[in-house]
């Protein structure tokens, strides 16, 4: 009894020995491909078949022991790099990883270029350079550095200061405390409105995207010669629909977009940023103050702007328009009364006419 007692203890103990040798060490019949520079790694190896067609639970074993296997292979490489201290000696230690060998594709198209302000334009046309500055400066009334710009600058805020100068030419009765406020709403309104307009029109730049121009060159791929074609047939008045079809052509015809309509989001994609959205969403139907559309906001603004002008210019004709009709009012007139002054005698009169009796 005891006999089989240590055998049992010295079969458990090799079992043991052998599961930690497996967790260090993996046999493969192919060597794995690795990307290093993409933490990735290749496996060529076929599975097998027959856990493959099993149950549910011997499946799912055996696909989580090929995965163990291929990430203890992975780190086993990792730890192969060159190593160093991050933040100095008491910090962890991280790998240099190579450059990556595979160009993995986008989950979404690169961003497009912002199209530049009117500020950018007219600096960029005048050759201005942008100058840095530094963000603190030395404050002779408090007596030390402060911000440059916002809360608690430099100099303080001209409004909220306790002596306020009377320019020359002012009204000395005139409340300057009250003007400085009223000229520092002014100013962040224009502001706001600026920022408006800037949003609006980067937005109306984003939407009109000019096309690639169409120049023949020698070497034409696929895809460049697709184009032209759905180019040259969408360009008729009927969008290609009566125009003849080369043999592998599809049946319907191609749309001015390139037959994409509409674009939706990947079904699994950043969970954090749905969560965020979602979140964003509740808390816009929760709150009582209303949410600002900034397209729509600044539409309204420049319609307003249109229809003032528009009235100003109409008041402005209008008012020529009256000037002109009382010129020629009053040209009437006076030849009116210069008509009769010649048609009334000049050396006669109502007694003149008269025979005195003898």
């Amino acid at each position: 009894m005891a006999a089989m007692r240590v055998e049992e203890v010295l079969a458990a103990a090799e079992e043991q020995e052998v599961e930690k040798r497996r967790s260090v060490t993996v046999e493969k019949e192919l060597e794995l491909e690795f990307d290093l520079g993409n933490l990735l790694a290749l496996d060529r190896n076929p599975p097998a078949a027959v856990g493959l067609r099993g149950a549910g639970l011997q499946r799912e074993a055996l696909l989580r022991a090929l995965a163990r296997d291929n990430t203890q292979l992975l780190v086993a490489r990792l730890w192969e790099l060159p190593a160093e201290r991050a933040g100095g000696a008491g910090g962890p230690l991280v790998a240099r990883l190579p450059e990556p060998a595979f160009r993995l594709p986008r989950e979404k198209p690169p961003p497009r270029p912002r199209p530049p302000t009117r500020w950018e334009q007219f600096a960029r046309l005048k050759g201005i350079r942008r100058r840095k500055r530094t963000s603190l400066v030395w404050d002779e009334q408090a007596k030390e550095w402060r911000r440059r710009w916002g809360y608690r600058r430099a100099g303080g805020d001209p409004a909220r200061a306790w002596l306020a100068e009377v320019p020359e030419g002012a009204d000395p009765e005139e409340d300057q405390f009250a003007r400085l406020r009223r000229e520092k709403r002014e100013r962040v309104a224009r502001n706001e409105l600026n920022r408006l307009r800037n949003l609006a029109r980067a937005h109306r730049a984003g939407t009109a995207v000019p096309a690639a121009p169409l120049h023949p060159t020698g070497h034409q791929s696929r895809e460049e010669l697709g184009r032209v074609a759905r180019v040259a047939r969408v360009s008729t008045a009927s969008l290609g629909r009566f125009q003849p079809r080369l043999p592998k052509e599809p049946a319907e015809p191609p749309s001015r977009s390139g037959g994409r309509k509409r674009h939706f989001e990947p079904l699994l994609g950043n969970l954090a940023a749905e969560r965020s959205r979602q979140l964003e969403m509740l808390r816009d139907m929760g709150s009582k103050k209303p949410v600002l559309d900034i397209t729509r906001a600044v539409n309204k603004q420049l319609r307003q702007e249109e229809a003032e002008a528009a009235a100003a210019k109409g008041k402005k004709q209008s008012q020529r328009g009256k000037r002109g009709r009382r010129q020629q009012r009053t040209g009437r007139s006076s030849k009116k009364s210069g008509a009769r002054r010649q048609q009334r005698p000049t050396g006669s009169s109502t007694g003149s006419g008269k025979r005195k009796k003898a």
